[in-house]
């Protein structure tokens, strides 16, 4: 029933029914489109979000990102109404409830039905992340079921609410609170208040992990705090269930964002397991733990005064093993508190990693002076040979100019590796630290793959703990301050860095000389901790939705779209603009290429795709377009509808909008 004098007119374009529902973020309404009679949902937002007018912007501007989304497990988004103080995001109406209403009913489901139900979520993740899209709230209310859900056909599985938390939560402006739901928050939210799209495949394993328990991993006693912080320093409590599960599992909640599988690797794996599991009954509702086990890691060192005597060697202890209690003298502190990054210890499991677990991104074998053993090894040989050399000083004997001298390594090393984007660069950068010298050789490799590319490519080179931004000395390669004015893109220390054509399947390699000091800290966790802060900045920068000029667009392009006229006479060329796609929406003053073209490539079309070499159309309406030397396209038969298919560089097929073609005077 609605209320005396309640409006329920939403636009000019819907009428609000009847309230579904309430969240966080705003109502849900049963409504319809008055021009076609169709039932859909209007998600209305909180009246203090829709009178935030940057909110409001961010929303306009992605738009076209989220009506774009099409997938059988995503919750289709038709339309955004604006109006006054109502905002209003109209989608496809899914009316079997969520998944929260499953398990408050039902409890844990049957693992096979569990990880049905979570692949099919990360199916539909997977293309949204190939766009670009994070989702960053992923919870059983997000998830949607339709009447027949429990039958698992496609599309009776829909993930919804893509990029509205995210959104809210950049123009709440608070720096103290939790944004997010604490529950399914990935570590290195809390850590860095940061993350990318492994977040996303982190929530989703807590969602799986409370499908099968009726709990989520961390639930338990304290405040919202309390229950993030135990994402970054505790274990998930083990679940009785076979080994080939719980290694899945395990690898989705990785402490490590660089060891979880992509949501398509994960959602492959988990319809390859299922089968397996057909006749596993549900678990009953797991209590939760009265501890929770720590996750191995040193996360705060407090260092003394070195002693004047050298300890007595000890044992090499099992790493498995937790140190036994002594009593330690710390000395005098020379320094404060340091605080460490955590790597969580991974379940030792006797079985090899199963389909789906991944290692790290490209990274190197390490080198086998860093193995634990051998260091072990290397110190118990310089106690050795320093017994040696104090027993030979007793006797009078002294030792022969060619007894090697131990030294200790001055050089550490470091490295990652961006995501590949959509126009296919893969940035991978490696560091080297000089101790003596307090230098960094920075080293920046730009591939391609099945387009040439080129530049100018952002790289943001912080500085150490928030000091100014280095000189850098650059060989090799043209490069010059990244300046906001000119490139629109707003970052302390970044850098314009152009290294020439990269050619398709190739690449090329600069370097930089960093001058950088680390202090007391470990060189090794310093330098990486640099590098990672090095590639962090550089992500957030390319994918800024505030951004809107073309600026870097071989990393910065996130898709194209191709407008034709929505009509068009047979006998006639066809006109097509393809258009950028940025984080912040199509990008209409700035077109990437039109047909018939006329003059020289823009300078963006050759970066992403070497020039009009790397533009291909095609016929995407069985016969009724006629395409000349892939380029230029002409209507020649009558079709109702028809669209044109648009390939670039590295970027797949991607289709039009759909037109008509008529005959004359038609």
């Amino acid at each position: 029933m609605h209320t005396e004098g309640f409006d329920d007119a939403l636009g000019a374009s819907y009428r609000l029914q009847e309230r579904l529902g309430q969240g966080a973020t705003g109502e849900v309404w049963r409504a319809v489109d008055r021009r076609t009679d169709e039932v859909v949902a209007a998600k209305l937002l909180r009246r203090e979000h829709a009178s935030d007018q940057d909110l409001v912007g961010r929303f306009v501007r992605e738009r076209s990102i989220l009506t774009g989304l099409r997938h059988p497990s995503v919750v289709a988004v038709r339309d955004l109404v604006v109006e006054g103080d109502r905002l209003a995001i109209i989608m496809d109406l899914v009316d079997g409830g969520s998944l929260r209403d499953v398990l408050r009913v039902d409890g844990p489901l049957p693992p096979a039905r569990a990880i049905e139900v979570v692949a099919a979520v990360l199916e539909g993740l997977a293309v949204a992340h190939s766009r670009g899209v994070l989702h960053r709230d992923i919870k059983p209310d997000n998830v949607l079921l339709t009447r027949d859900w429990q039958s698992l056909g496609e599309g009776t599985v829909q993930l919804t609410d893509f990029g509205i938390s995210r959104m809210v939560a950049e123009g709440a402006g608070t720096t103290t609170g939790l944004l997010g739901t604490p529950e399914y928050m990935a570590p290195e939210m809390l850590v860095t208040g940061r993350c990318d799209l492994s977040a996303d495949v982190y929530g989703v394993g807590i969602l799986l992990y409370e499908l099968l328990a009726g709990r989520t991993p961390f639930a338990g006693p304290g405040t919202d705090y309390t229950v993030a912080h135990r994402h970054v320093v505790s274990l998930p409590p083990a679940l009785p269930l076979p080994d080939a599960l719980l290694a899945q599992l395990d690898a989705m909640l990785d402490k490590n964002p660089a060891a979880r599988p992509t949501a398509g690797e994960a959602a492959a794996a988990l319809r390859r397991l299922a089968p397996t599991l057909a006749d596993l009954p549900a678990l009953t509702p797991q209590a939760p733990p009265e501890d929770f086990d720590t996750a191995r890691g040193p996360v705060t060192m407090v260092r003394g005064m070195v002693p004047d005597v050298a300890p007595a060697p000890a044992a090499v202890a099992d790493p498995d093993e937790p140190d036994p209690p002594h009593d330690l003298d710390l000395g005098t502190p020379d320094q404060g508190t340091l605080l460490r990054p955590m790597t969580a210890p991974r379940r030792v499991r006797e079985e090899a990693p199963t389909a789906g677990q991944r290692v790290a991104h490209k990274k190197k074998k390490r080198p086998a002076w860093r193995d634990p053993r051998a260091l072990a090894l290397v110190a118990a040989s310089v106690v050795l040979l320093g017994g040696a050399v104090a027993y030979a000083t007793t006797t009078g004997d002294s030792p022969t100019d060619d007894t090697p001298t131990p030294s200790t390594p001055t050089v550490v090393e470091a490295e990652n590796t961006d995501p590949t984007t959509r126009t296919g660069l893969t940035v991978s950068r490696e560091a080297s630290y000089d101790a003596e010298t307090e230098t960094v050789e920075l080293t920046l490799t730009y591939a391609a793959q099945n387009a040439p590319l080129g530049g100018p490519f952002l790289e943001v080179v912080p500085g150490t703990d928030g000091s100014s931004c280095p000189t850098i000395t650059w060989e090799g390669v043209q490069q010059k301050p990244n300046l906001r004015d000119t490139s629109g893109v707003d970052v302390d220390c970044g850098w314009s860095v152009d290294p020439g054509p990269v050619p398709e399947q190739g690449s090329v390699t600069v370097t930089g000389q960093v001058p950088l000091s680390f202090g007391d800290e470990d060189p090794t966790s310093a330098l990486q901790e640099w590098l990672d802060t090095a590639q962090g900045s550089t992500q957030s920068a390319i994918t800024d939705a505030r951004v809107t000029e073309p600026s870097y667009p071989v990393q910065r392009l996130q898709d194209i779209q191709v407008v034709a006229p929505s009509r068009t006479v047979s006998g006639t060329p066809l006109k097509l603009t393809v258009l950028p796609v940025w984080a912040s929406g199509p990008d209409a003053f700035n077109p990437l290429y039109r047909s018939p073209s006329f003059g020289e490539p823009s300078s963006m079309l050759t970066a992403i795709a070497g020039g009009e070499e790397g533009v291909r159309f095609s016929d995407g309406c069985a016969g009724a377009l006629a395409v000349t030397g892939g380029l230029e396209v002409t209507a020649v038969n009558v079709a109702a509808e028809c669209t044109v298919i648009a390939s670039i560089g590295n970027l797949p097929d991607t289709p039009s909008n759909t037109f008509e073609i008529v005959t004359r005077g038609g």
